[in-house]
């Protein structure tokens, strides 16, 4: 059995420490209890310690004198169980917002450059946080997806009975619209600010402009879409079109930055649009944020910038040395993992917050 028991304290705290040591395994854990679900495993047994049969990860969050606790059992058949404050949850909308997170990492400053796919899940991750009633439309939308797409196999086969797709139509549309709607606000919000952000970064030298880009534009002609497509859906098995085609169009100066902006201006958008989504989230509460092995990927000038608007949040960085930018930093918490174990070297500030992890 291992176990990792670590106070957090209120401002910066640094996890350093060699590779394969459990820094990134740190944030994990936080950001399952806040979301249910991995950032980057592809199911959640892959969580579990190889020697372990099961996993407990509990984050304590003391909000304005008043704590409460998030705990999450994951199994190594893949079953997990999450409560709140010690009671079982039914449905993973009462976790969203229990606990707000706002993940930072390598692989984000590749969101420009990256597939749609990456895209479409920053939006649903973020809004999901601040809606259930989305992350519930949005679930039923994937179920009733899934269940279309498994006739349209079968009529690929037997294409006698067409018209019973009208039903999975139906309910696409009525999630679809509401899921455009909510998307079309959320990309509105936060190009309005990652656009002042990015101005301020390059000193006035650059325009950034997110523009979401749905699948079907006319949200009003959804069911007219599947219909028109239903032929080449036969064929092909699956849906061609749908809020699952969605993507948001990145420019800078009015030019496609996916395809001609160069690396450093693709990873100052980026940084853009996630402190962007820090404050879009601080208009409801201000969140924790997890920043894994980030810093190494920026240059002097976008570190200073990053750390001074993060000055105010609740932060965790992995990192594998106390680089010399945060040693003057002023007040922080430094904790050192050695082998799986932390060891807080220095702390200067009473702690907020506390992640236990257990691997039994």
């Amino acid at each position: 059995m291992q176990i990792l028991n670590q106070d957090i304290s209120p401002g910066i705290n640094i996890i350093y420490g060699m590779n394969a040591q459990g820094k990134t395994s740190f944030l994990e854990a936080v950001y399952f209890c806040a979301f249910g679900r991995s950032l980057r495993a592809g199911s959640d047994k892959e969580l579990v310690n190889f020697d372990s049969d099961n996993a407990h990860v509990c984050v304590e969050i003391n909000r304005d004198g008043y704590a409460s606790t998030l705990d999450a059992y994951i199994q190594r058949n893949g079953k997990k169980g999450l409560s709140v404050n010690k009671v079982p949850i039914k449905h993973m909308k009462e976790l969203f917002g229990r606990l707000l997170v706002v993940m930072f990492s390598p692989e984000d400053l590749r969101l420009v450059k990256a597939g749609p796919y990456e895209r479409r899940r920053f939006m649903d991750m973020e809004i999901c946080q601040l809606s259930p009633v989305y992350y519930s439309d949005l679930r039923e939308y994937h179920r009733t997806l899934k269940q279309r797409n498994a006739l349209l196999k079968i009529l690929q086969k037997n294409n006698k009975d067409s018209d019973s797709l009208e039903i999975w139509d139906q309910q696409l549309v009525n999630y679809g619209k509401r899921i455009i709607k909510a998307r079309h606000r959320f990309v509105e919000k936060i190009n309005a600010i990652a656009r002042e952000i990015h101005m301020k970064i390059t000193r006035n030298a650059e325009s950034l402009k997110l523009t979401y880009a749905p699948n079907i534009t006319d949200a009003e002609k959804y069911l007219q879409n599947l219909e028109k497509s239903r032929e080449r859906d036969i064929r092909q098995a699956v849906t061609s079109v749908g809020i699952h085609k969605d993507d948001i169009d990145f420019e800078i100066n009015n030019i496609s930055a996916r395809y001609f902006g160069s690396q450093g201006q693709q990873r100052t958008a980026a940084l853009s649009v996630k402190l962007a989504e820090i404050e879009i989230i601080k208009q409801k509460e201000t969140p924790v944020l997890l920043l894994d092995d980030v810093l190494s990927e920026l240059d002097g000038s976008r570190q200073k910038f990053l750390l001074e608007q993060i000055k105010d949040i609740q932060t965790l960085i992995t990192c594998t040395g106390v680089e010399d930018i945060l040693k003057n930093m002023g007040k922080h918490n430094i904790i050192e993992l050695v082998e799986g174990k932390a060891e807080a070297v220095f702390a200067c500030c009473s702690s907020v917050a506390s992640c236990e992890h257990e691997a039994k």
